[in-house]
């Protein structure tokens, strides 16, 4: 049986160590025109196949609600971010694709925030990174 203290104290280390890192990388988006949340749609939508992806796919990568989603979907597509049509395979579905424009800016950040997330995880050794990344796909039920 798992040790409920020592579950405590490591659930309550991962949760502000993962908030604190958050907030520190949040600055990343300080000078751009996307902001964090920006960034995840157009995270899941350029690593899809053709660099479109379904909503429900996108909410599911997301931490905000479906109908947040969908309201931070219909602004990047008035921004010309993304276009948005009707999913031929589920019609009550719909399919996201990043424009060229999206692309750009995307790519533009994704650097920088890449570069971030390097420096802050380097603080861990690679073997310290493949354990944390083992575990943390372990308590997702990966």
């Amino acid at each position: 049986m798992t040790d409920r203290k020592l579950a405590l104290e490591a659930w309550e280390s991962l949760f502000r160590a993962q908030h604190e890192l958050f907030t520190e990388m949040n600055t990343d988006f300080d000078d751009t025109d996307l902001g964090q949340a920006e960034y995840d749609v157009l995270l899941t939508v350029t690593r899809s196949p053709g660099m479109s992806a379904r909503l429900r796919d996108v909410t599911a990568n997301m931490l905000i609600s479906q109908p947040s989603v969908s309201r931070l979907v219909d602004r990047m597509v008035a921004r010309g971010l993304v276009s948005k049509c009707p999913d031929p395979d589920d019609g009550r579905g719909a399919l996201i694709r990043a424009t060229d424009a999206g692309v750009r800016q995307f790519r533009s950040v994704a650097t920088v925030h890449g570069r971030s997330i390097a420096e802050r995880m380097s603080r861990l050794d690679d073997a310290e990174l493949k354990t944390l990344r083992d575990l943390a796909e372990k308590l997702r039920g990966r």
